[in-house]
């Protein structure tokens, strides 16, 4: 176990139980043998479950949890009721240090909440976000979106934060060497906006250095294209985003699927355009970028979509093992540390962080 890495995972957290949360984990196992899992959950569920997945049982360790957090609780019951819940365990398995990231596809709030409490903010952060994979034109496929909900209010030095935590994020994800970071405004000129989107610009373009630069305001139709790498913004306003932009991919693929079966001759079309509609559909599948991370946590922690299947399980746990592999809230305290001391986010631990690498 200790030559493994190590993924704490709430299974019962999502709407549809256990069985595609097991999935997405045999899938992503399939590829990555050098995977442990605790579950925390119902055991006799979890052990019937397995029963019939050995390959998967081998490289699980099941813990018993008597509590369920609901979508529908309220944070504040939930951190004061659910020290039994398989969210709770799920979360105290990191904090203890058996594991290196947690999973959970239930309430969100709660999630936030419970990881807050449980693993306390990193230094330096006031406010924790939620950043998402976003699918884009990117060479590598997405964009980064912070913060897609972990709190509605966001001033001026917390978008600062998020466009240090977000930058880490991108290069640690995505390998990229200076990710350029964009603010999200009702247009790009520098006057657009309210004060304090105005007032974080300036301090975003004072802190740019070679750890990322700084692009200036962006709008909502950038996300998706090559404008940005990172996209900030505060939760209210990334979290509406977040769902219009799944709503809008689903009526997508409903409206193809109806056109292609409005006739004869479109469903025989349908027979030359397969491969490239498959493509698409890939392409525009919110499941394949289910998984938001929680950023300024001491400590990794994956939330996956409460109605996920087992394609949005499995990407949500692929995401958690490439976060467990590295050291990205040591990463993140250092450069909000620079900010802390009047300093800029330039690339001093650049050395630091190869060496973290090496060393895993």
């Amino acid at each position: 176990m200790s030559r493994s890495t190590v993924i704490s995972i709430d299974a019962m957290g999502g709407d549809r139980g256990p069985a595609p949360i097991l999935t997405g984990m045999a899938h992503v196992l399939s590829g990555n043998r050098n995977l442990h899992f605790i579950v925390h959950g119902d055991e006799t569920k979890l052990v019937e479950a397995l029963r019939r997945r050995a390959s998967l049982r081998a490289h699980c360790e099941i813990r018993h949890a008597a509590q369920v957090v609901s979508m529908s609780e309220k944070p504040s019951r939930a951190l004061r009721d659910g020290r039994d819940s398989s969210m709770w365990r799920a979360i105290d398995t990191v904090a203890q240090g058996e594991a290196k990231v947690a999973i959970s596809s239930g309430n969100t709030g709660a999630l936030m909440a419970m990881a807050i409490f449980i693993l306390r903010k990193a230094p330096g952060i006031d406010r924790p976000a939620i950043a998402v994979n976003w699918p884009s034109r990117a060479p590598h496929g997405y964009n980064t979106v912070l913060d897609a909900g972990a709190d509605v209010r966001a001033d001026s030095r917390n978008l600062l934060q998020y466009a240090v935590m977000g930058a880490e994020y991108a290069h640690l994800n995505f390998g990229i060497e200076q990710p350029r970071v964009g603010l999200l405004n009702i247009g790009t000129e520098p006057g657009k906006g309210p004060q304090d989107l105005r007032d974080a610009a300036a301090l975003i373009e004072a802190a740019a250095g070679d750890r990322f630069s700084f692009v200036g305001f962006v709008e909502g139709n950038d996300i998706s294209k090559t404008t940005a790498d990172v996209f900030v913004t505060d939760g209210f306003t990334g979290n509406v985003t977040l769902k219009a932009a799944e709503g809008t991919a689903g009526f997508i693929r409903e409206s193809l699927r109806d056109a292609f079966r409005h006739s004869f001759w479109s469903r025989a079309a349908t027979l030359f355009a397969v491969t490239s509609l498959q493509r698409m559909r890939q392409r525009i599948d919110p499941r394949r970028a289910n998984g938001g991370v929680f950023l300024g946590l001491n400590g990794a922690v994956v939330k996956s979509h409460g109605s996920a299947d087992a394609v949005g399980c499995a990407s949500a746990i692929a995401l958690a093992a490439k976060m467990a592999e590295t050291d990205f809230p040591r990463l993140v305290a250092a450069q909000l540390a620079k900010l802390d001391a009047g300093g800029d986010t330039r690339g001093e631990t650049r050395g630091d962080e190869r060496r973290g690498e090496s060393g895993k």
